[in-house]
């Protein structure tokens, strides 16, 4: 494992993305604990993603007191019918949320009929549950959630929003399967704004594979503006990026 520091961003690189969610996980679950023994609840934000395949396989697996754990998602699609297997929610049901007995998990309705109603009942939530930790990927355009570069906004005063999907989202969703092409991806999403997705204590993102090789460099190595939103990780106090060897080889082509 390489170890490299982003301004305040710490940077961990791993051989591939097994050994990576693993770590992450194991990572993540030690932080938990911890947190469990400071507080009676500890509030988590989770991603929806390929990238999260491995984490969340690993997670599940962690020895970790659930049922003092409430979990949140960070974006879902509109439009799609109850229970298609393409949303965020039932993807995070199958992989993590049915798997461990949380003490509660609070799935966005993407089929809310009055949306901004819907925006500002999650927003209570994330008001209420001041979120302790993150568990996030990062966008082949750099987004973080749905927060696409014309959209992203470092200083939003809402915690959920309705965004538009820009063309690289879109691209991305039928790159990994989600969907045979782009006109089939909802025009908009329900998504955590940035802010909402910074207020947590700590944040782990994980992000394998080559299609993220050039996100990750913008990451690291971009000015830190919204035309790029991942950059705003090096912000954080408490914030980790795990890699794997093709995701890191824009940044670490040397590494072993």
């Amino acid at each position: 494992m390489t170890e490299l520091l982003a301004e305040q961003l710490k940077v961990q690189i791993y051989k591939d993305r097994t050994t990576l969610g693993r770590a992450a996980a194991v990572m993540a679950a030690a932080r938990i604990r911890e947190l469990l023994q400071e507080q009676e609840i500890v509030n988590i934000i989770f991603a929806a993603a390929a990238s999260q395949n491995e984490f969340l396989e690993a997670l599940v697996q962690q020895d970790v007191n659930w049922q003092r754990i409430q979990a949140f998602h960070m974006d879902e699609y509109t439009t799609l019918p109850e229970n298609d297997s393409r949303l965020f929610g039932v993807f995070l049901k199958e992989r993590i949320f049915g798997k461990v007995p949380f003490g509660q998990v609070y799935y966005i309705n993407g089929q809310a009929a009055d949306r901004a109603a819907e925006c500002e009942r999650y927003a209570q939530l994330l008001r209420k549950y001041p979120v302790d930790i993150t568990c996030m990927g990062i966008g082949e355009n750099s987004h973080l959630a749905f927060n696409d570069p014309h959209v992203a906004d470092f200083n939003d005063a809402r915690l959920v929003k309705i965004v538009d999907l820009d063309e690289a989202c879109k691209q991305q969703q039928v790159n990994e399967g989600c969907f045979e092409n782009t006109a089939q991806v909802p025009v908009d999403a329900f998504t955590l704004t940035i802010p909402a997705l910074l207020k947590a204590r700590y944040i782990f993102c994980m992000v394998p594979g080559a299609a993220k090789a050039a996100a990750v460099q913008h990451t690291l190595q971009d000015e830190i503006t919204e035309q790029h939103p991942s950059t705003i990780l090096r912000t954080h106090p408490n914030a980790v990026l795990f890699l794997d060897r093709e995701s890191a080889q824009r940044i670490a082509p040397e590494d072993d």
